[in-house]
């Protein structure tokens, strides 16, 4: 078993401090995966679609990932959680996420010669919901919207066009620690599904799997049909 640390630290309002924070400095010999353009496919539907397959198969090889290969993946705003979240969804459950925060060793500058490696997707099924499937169905499942409260009750931000969350969602924010949360099939939703995936590694640690919306809010509210809730 090898080890491969990979950096998945972005920023929302800066599409280039990831990488521009991994080439300050980074654990050594770790790799570099970008959200925006290795961890998603270009908005469509929703700011931060899933990637295909054979696109997020080339970024992993690339970051040095394949079988065999042990991930330690670390970032900020959700992004380490996407790349476990992805990995699991493409069949590779060999990932951990640590932070950064308590790493107690050097940082390298600069940028890594990481041999690429070789990763073949096998896509699990069963762990999405469907915009359609989420519409039907939201009143009779545990939706969990892990936006910051302010989000989740509708006020006014710069993220949201238009504020709201899905009816019945129950809010636990990504940054705090994870509220009891009723029993039932469980969808995790946020803005675009990147800090959702923080709940559902939460989860996941703690025993309990979840479905995520890939879409997430950006693309729920866009549908002008669909229903609204604030306050």
């Amino acid at each position: 078993m090898r080890y491969q640390f990979v950096d998945c630290r972005w920023s929302l309002a800066d599409p280039a401090a990831g990488r521009r924070d991994y080439l300050a400095g980074h654990i050594p010999g770790a790799s570099h995966l970008d959200v925006d353009t290795d961890l998603s496919a270009p908005p469509g539907a929703g700011r931060h679609p899933l990637p295909r397959g054979e696109a997020f198969a080339a970024a992993a090889a690339r970051a040095g990932i394949g079988d065999g290969v042990f991930v330690v993946a670390y970032g900020s705003l959700g992004g380490a959680e996407r790349l476990w979240w992805l990995l699991r969804h493409f069949g590779h459950d060999d990932c951990a996420v640590i932070d950064l925060d308590g790493w107690r060793g050097p940082l390298r500058p600069g940028d890594e010669q990481v041999s690429p490696a070789v990763f073949v997707p096998r896509e699990r099924p069963g762990d999405t919901i469907s915009l359609p499937e989420l519409a039907r169905r939201h009143a009779e499942l545990v939706t969990v919207d892990a936006r910051l409260p302010e989000r989740w009750r509708g006020l006014p931000n710069p993220v949201d066009r238009n504020p709201g969350r899905i009816p019945g969602a129950v809010n636990a924010p990504w940054n705090e620690p994870l509220p009891e949360l009723p029993a039932g099939d469980l969808v995790a939703y946020c803005g675009s599904g990147v800090t959702a995936c923080v709940v559902l590694h939460r989860l996941h640690l703690a025993g309990r799997d979840g479905r995520l919306y890939p879409g997430s809010w950006s693309e729920w509210e866009t549908h002008d049909e669909l229903p609204r809730e604030r306050g």
